[in-house]
């Protein structure tokens, strides 16, 4: 399929960045999204990064993210009048619109894989404007999780620090990205405590060491379940050897060789926690603007 030449150069390179993992990237599932949204990448100031993820649930992906111009289209009226995701009734259909008409969105973001298709849609905030989880437990479409955990989000000092949304319509969860994160959450002594009070296993000591270095963290929470589906501690790099830890090899592979644009190169490298246990991420970004937020 055809494009701009920005779409074209992108999905070579989507297609280049999936050799290095084996994995087939998938021309009918992904043109249709950059179609959808060619608008995003005539831009200079368009971050684009790519995203792969150890852990059976990731194996066999990867992720691209991109941000979405200009502000006054509605990322998600988009992807349904071009077929790229589906109707629904379930509250997820419903989510973006809320969060749209009651705060002041400032960006959005989208998440596609090379084998999934499309996926997720992201809400920011201004840095400067960071909002009240009370405002966003309040709206009838978001999952109670949040809300029923209001305590704990207090108890940590997390409850006015949210950056991002993220709406994820594959898996129907919500993801909550939290900025300006209290130092003393980083503490090893606060991750254990973190882990445990969400009855997550003990954290390995690599886990623990790259918590210590991380600017920010989220949170995936459901519509099925009153508990915190999973936790991420994540970690922003210009080289990855400065990292506390030994990057897992699988991820280790595609960073030397997937491709990059412009003079510098930045990563955020991130460890989540789930019910199954630990597994690691890494976002590798092709296009960074100064200035942009960090969007693991």
């Amino acid at each position: 399929m055809s494009g701009t030449s920005e779409t074209t150069e992108l999905y070579s390179t989507l297609e280049e960045s999936a050799r290095l993992l084996d994995v087939a990237c998938s021309p009918d599932k992904i043109w249709p999204i950059l179609n959808a949204y060619s608008e995003a990448f005539t831009q200079d100031s368009t971050v684009v990064a790519f995203r792969v993820a150890t852990g059976v649930r990731h194996i066999g992906e990867l992720d691209c993210r991109f941000m979405t111009y200009p502000k006054k289209q509605d990322p998600y009226a988009l992807a349904l009048s071009n077929g790229l995701t589906a109707a629904t009734e379930h509250p997820v259909g419903t989510l973006l619109s809320e969060i749209q008409a009651q705060l002041p969105v400032d960006s959005h973001a989208i998440d596609i894989g090379v084998v999934g298709g499309f996926k997720k849609i992201y809400a920011f905030f201004t840095p400067d404007d960071l909002q009240e989880l009370s405002k966003l437990a309040d709206l009838p479409s978001m999952p109670r999780s949040l809300a029923e955990n209001g305590e704990f989000f207090a108890r940590y000092g997390l409850s006015d620090k949210v950056g991002v949304i993220g709406v994820d319509y594959q898996s129907r969860t919500v993801n909550v990205y939290f900025n300006d994160v209290p130092a003393e959450c980083f503490e090893p002594r606060a991750i254990v405590s973190i882990l445990d009070e969400l009855g997550f296993a003990e954290p390995s000591e690599q886990m623990i060491k790259l918590g210590q270095e991380a600017f920010g963290l989220y949170v995936t929470l459901n519509w099925d379940s009153p508990k915190i589906e999973r936790i991420c501690f994540a970690v922003t790099t210009t080289d990855l050897k400065n990292l506390p830890v030994e990057i897992e090899p699988g991820i280790a592979t595609f960073v030397n060789g997937v491709p990059y644009g412009g003079a510098d190169r930045k990563f955020v490298y991130g460890v989540a926690l789930a019910p199954e246990g630990e597994y690691y991420k890494l976002e590798s970004h092709y296009n960074w603007v100064s200035g942009s937020m960090d969007f693991i």
